[in-house]
């Protein structure tokens, strides 16, 4: 689980004033999915490994545009 809070941190560092809901649910059987716009974007159980940090950001740029400096 801490594994994805600091994701959610991650991508509300980037996107949040454009973002309607972030959500983190529990799962089963390690599973670690992200999807966006109801799209699969990276998956632990395909992959075998967590995200690395910046990955999931590289990944959701192309739907959300370039992070948003925003602070």
């Amino acid at each position: 689980m801490e594994q994805a809070v600091g994701l959610a941190a991650e991508i509300l560092g980037a996107w949040a004033p454009i973002m309607v809901d972030v959500s983190l649910r529990s799962g089963s059987k390690g599973r670690f999915e992200v999807t966006l716009d109801d799209r699969l974007i990276f998956s632990k159980a395909k992959l075998g490994r967590f995200p690395k940090t910046g990955e999931i950001l590289k990944l959701a740029e192309p739907a959300l545009g370039p992070p948003i400096t925003w602070r």
